[in-house]
């Protein structure tokens, strides 16, 4: 049994005195595990670093078995964003929440917008509206997507500026009114005609809407709690 994939690294862990188990996210095969022989060597350490884009194959004797890697770097985004500490984050904290995916469960099109949000990484002006987006994809992907375009109440698609904590559905402002103060803000660039600079409290916004999902819906039923990562990011997106 045996492949060839691309692949995100989400996370290594030493094996025995030098290998090391790898978890990947691939194209084709989903988030993957396998041995790499080496993997805690001199050469390798640098190769098997979270948010590095890989060329991997695996191969093992039965499909079921944890199997072994071969990996060949692509391209190093650790290395590129090793002086941008927030960024740096950010990609750690995508690396954690992907993970919640199944095991060997193909996710090609969140496999695309994590390549295209790694690609941004080097822009603060763009990443942090990005990764908010990823997250969003990443609810829509677990089966806990959200319904951005027409109102709950209404129907309509125009003044949308509050989402439901409990449906995940938009609700525009004259409709969420009275109920302001129970429901989360929608920032202006998750509308569908908006457009421009985003602003650091929409941004703010932005990941205050997708954490109280991926809490609620993902990690509680799950009893887990958000990755260290992602709170690390948020504090640096604070700053001034």
């Amino acid at each position: 049994m045996e492949w060839s994939d691309e692949g995100v690294v989400l996370s290594v862990r030493p094996h025995g005195e030098s290998a090391a188990v790898l978890e990947l996210f691939t194209r084709r095969h989903g988030r993957h595990l396998g041995l790499v022989h080496g993997g805690r060597s001199r050469k390798l350490r640098p190769v098997l670093q979270i948010g590095n884009h890989l060329d991997a194959g695996w191969k093992a004797r039965l499909a079921d078995n944890l199997g072994h890697f071969t990996v060949e770097l692509r391209k190093g985004f650790a290395a590129l964003l090793m002086e941008d500490a927030a960024a740096l984050t950010a990609m750690t904290s995508m690396a954690a929440l992907t993970r919640l995916l199944p095991e060997r469960d193909p996710h090609p099109n969140l496999f695309e917008i994590t390549q295209f949000v790694l690609g941004f990484l080097d822009d603060r002006a763009v990443w942090p509206a990005l990764v908010v987006r990823w997250e969003l994809a990443l609810l829509e992907e677990l089966g806990f997507g959200l319904d951005l375009a027409l109102c709950a109440a209404t129907g309509q698609s125009k003044d949308l500026v509050y989402v439901s904590p409990k449906s995940g559905r938009a609700v525009s402002a004259e409709a969420g009114e009275p109920y302001k103060d129970r429901l989360l803000a929608l920032p202006l660039f998750l509308r569908g005609s908006a457009s421009g600079t985003v602003s650091a409290e929409d941004v703010l916004a932005g990941f205050a809407l997708t954490g109280h999902f991926l809490t609620t819906r993902v990690l509680a039923p799950r009893d887990m709690t958000m990755p260290d990562a992602r709170g690390r990011l948020l504090s640096y997106l604070r700053r001034p």
